[in-house]
């Protein structure tokens, strides 16, 4: 069976996209802010709320993304033998949480393009900007207070699989922070790994465990997808690293060596440093603590990565580490279409060039 995972992608983001629409219209009216907050003890200024909550998040939502947490919730759903078409609606949830983080990342990074497009904190103001992002971690929650057909008990174990992921993200941007300031030295590879894990496999494993919980999946099969899915979002983020220094996006000039720029310690510049002779890592260290915007100082740094081989051994470290954990959630699931699929996904993600 050859799958085509980027078709796949493309077709439910589509309907993705309509399921985030009945969360938060493009355009709001009273009754949605009453469906959506409760009635006023006075009176709701919509307009604002309008311009200052739908419209930024429509700003950066409209621009498209990957969407590949929602298809991600789909597979683990349908894996464990749960219909995909009576819960397609929650497919929303991790996708409008991932967006927020977006926003608010680009702001604590300083940030200048999202897709292309000036940031929204740039469009709208900081302030608009963090409160937006922050509206994005918690709108998608009505899905599970609304729910008619979820028992209240269900309903508990998807608000704390929830709130625990929400407090894993914030500890790994937390760390993610500090390193790119250059206020630690001597990270090791496994804090790394567990940093990339909680900043971005954490949104992988809520939509994983989410789908598998309300799939009707057993305790083994939810935690063998959360860990299969959070270790897809570590070697998804590998992949990013790589392809911010040697891919598509870098040879046409756009958003060229960003980490570099922000002082990003990536799995490549840990593996570098570890290797390198004392001129070299003593230079690498200069160049991303300072911070440069210059095509010719990023060059620099990317050739010292280069020198020791670390692009390679990024690439290498992702597969394994994809490979390793699809043998403990293969034991765990039945032969099926959505199994086969949730391999082939994995495996795109970590190859892809873009």
């Amino acid at each position: 069976m050859t799958i085509d995972i980027e078709a796949y992608l493309k077709h439910e983001s589509e309907k993705v996209n309509g399921e985030i629409e009945k969360i938060v219209p493009h355009t709001i009216n009273y009754a949605w802010v009453e469906k959506t907050f409760g009635k006023a003890s006075y009176a709701y200024d919509v307009e604002s709320i309008q311009k200052g909550i739908a419209e930024p998040i429509w700003n950066l939502l409209d621009r498209g993304g990957k969407r590949w947490r929602p298809a991600l919730f789909l597979l683990a759903l349908g894996a464990v033998g749960g219909d995909t078409k009576k819960y397609y609606h929650f497919s929303a949830l991790p996708e409008m949480v991932h967006n927020g983080t977006l926003m608010i990342d680009d702001i604590e990074d300083s940030s200048e393009l999202r897709r292309g497009k000036p940031c929204t904190h740039l469009v709208y103001g900081v302030d608009v900007a963090i409160n937006a992002g922050n509206a994005m971690y918690y709108l998608p929650y009505t899905l599970i207070r609304d729910a008619k057909d979820i028992s209240p008990d269900k309903k508990l174990v998807l608000l704390d699989i929830y709130t625990q992921e929400m407090m894993n993200v914030h500890i790994g941007q937390g760390m993610d922070i500090l390193w790119h300031r250059g206020q630690k030295y001597g990270i090791s590879e496994d804090e790394y790994l567990q940093m990339c894990a909680y900043k971005t496999g954490t949104l992988a494993r809520l939509a994983a465990r989410m789908g598998a919980v309300l799939g009707g999946g057993n305790a083994a099969q939810e935690k063998a997808l959360g860990k299969f899915s959070e270790t897809i979002g570590v070697a998804f983020q590998i992949q990013d690293d790589i392809l911010n220094l040697v891919g598509e996006e870098f040879s046409k000039g756009k958003g060229v060596g960003e980490d570099i720029h922000e002082g990003k310690r990536t799995i490549m510049v840990l593996h570098t440093l570890n290797k390198a002779n004392e001129k070299d890592k003593k230079r690498l260290l200069e160049i991303l603590n300072a911070h440069p915007s210059d095509e010719k100082t990023i060059l620099e740094a990317i050739e010292i990565i280069k020198k020791y081989g670390s692009i390679e051994y990024a690439r290498k470290r992702a597969k394994e580490l994809v490979e390793k954990s699809w043998k403990e959630v293969e034991s765990v699931l039945k032969e099926s279409e959505a199994k086969e699929i949730l391999h082939a996904f994995a495996l795109f993600l970590i190859n892809r060039k873009v």
